[in-house]
């Protein structure tokens, strides 16, 4: 074997070598997370192909105003394509899991994922106005139908509750304003919904030990319900007072009548409990947020867009139970104005 030979022999292998490393770093660097299985993608972020490219369609125009980089195999800097912006986020919102085990799966830094979950979820909110609608992007008299149909109750716009999201993180001075009755930090988030599993409205602001009737009273739902801009009233249980536009249950149902408004009146309750098992199920971040409470309201947030972008695109929705009703205390005092609504109604279940 001459010389010669095995130099070239020992070039060639070195030019194969490059070759491969170099075909290997353009395949990781220009990798579209959305080449993949419908339920793959489905899995992991909750969306298939054509509702994420939605939402990188969406979500472009404020995501590439600030560009991320991550170090690849080569130690250079290069940017993270909108597509792949938006997935680190949905499958944090998805999973719920650790950063750093986001990042695993990613092939990315613990840091990168960060500043994408808290990119996304900061466009996500500045959409809030315009996916979160009350009482709905459906025609009020639609709505009014849809939750007639559920149990004979008339003129409903929605329903209202608030649930309690776990929060995990250093709260500081103010830590006993998170501590909810069951003893636990956390976030209490009111929401409404119409007939669709849509949400309406929604507060995400609020410490665990705030009761429910004090959000409502100081939301801006409650002051253009005060002001009588919506046509209808909204359905609430015992942790409200009742009033012209928000129907609680009687305390003290007697026979008949009363006894009917209650039963429909729970029947329909059903609709806000089945929204919030699934926003929980659909996005498992919000079963315990380890971030500061500014941040998990921005995420909360994002979670309620999303949410409803995938019920308007009627995205599959996964299996859910119905969350349990939050334990409150009741409120016994109510308004004159809202008994007499309230009997009113209660003439038609006679």
């Amino acid at each position: 074997m001459t010389l010669a030979f095995v130099d070239d022999t020992v070039e060639l292998g070195a030019q194969i070598v490059r070759g491969a490393l170099r075909l290997e770093r353009i395949f990781r660097d220009r990798i579209n997370p959305l080449a993949f299985p419908e339920e793959y993608l489905y899995e992991r972020y909750r969306f298939p192909s054509e509702g994420l490219t939605y939402l990188c369609q969406l979500l472009e125009p404020y995501i590439q105003g600030a560009t991320l980089y991550i170090a690849n195999a080569t130690h250079r800097s290069c940017a993270l394509t909108v597509p792949q912006t938006v997935c680190i986020a949905l499958r944090y919102f998805a999973t719920g899991s650790f950063l750093y085990a986001v990042g695993d799966a990613e092939n990315l830094s613990k840091n990168t994922v960060c500043s994408a979950i808290h990119k996304v979820a900061h466009a996500l909110t500045g959409l809030a106005q315009t996916f979160i609608v009350f009482p709905g992007t459906c025609p009020t008299q639609t709505i009014k139908e849809g939750f007639y149909s559920m149990a004979g109750f008339p003129r409903v716009l929605g329903y209202i509750d608030c649930i309690h999201i776990p929060i995990s993180a250093s709260l500081g001075e103010n830590e006993g304003d998170y501590v909810n009755r069951k003893s636990i930090h956390s976030l209490n988030i009111q929401a409404t919904c119409d007939h669709r599993c849509v949400i309406t409205s929604l507060e995400a602001k609020w410490p665990g030990s705030v009761h429910d009737s004090r959000i409502f009273s100081e939301s801006s739902l409650c002051h253009k319900l005060e002001q009588g801009l919506f046509s209808g009233v909204l359905l609430g249980d015992r942790g409200y007072a009742c009033q012209p536009f928000l129907m609680t249950p009687y305390p003290d149902p007697g026979e008949g009548p009363q006894t009917s408004f209650n039963v429909a009146h729970a029947k329909t309750r059903v609709r806000i409990e089945m929204t919030f098992g699934i926003l929980k199920a659909r996005f498992t971040c919000l079963r315990g947020l380890r971030v500061a409470p500014e941040r998990a309201c921005r995420i909360i947030t994002a979670c309620v867009v999303l949410h409803n972008i995938a019920t308007m695109r009627k995205e599959r929705a996964p299996p859910a139970n119905p969350q349990p009703p939050d334990v409150v205390d009741p409120i016994t005092l109510d308004y004159p104005t809202g008994r007499a609504v309230r009997d009113a109604i209660t003439v038609l279940f006679a």
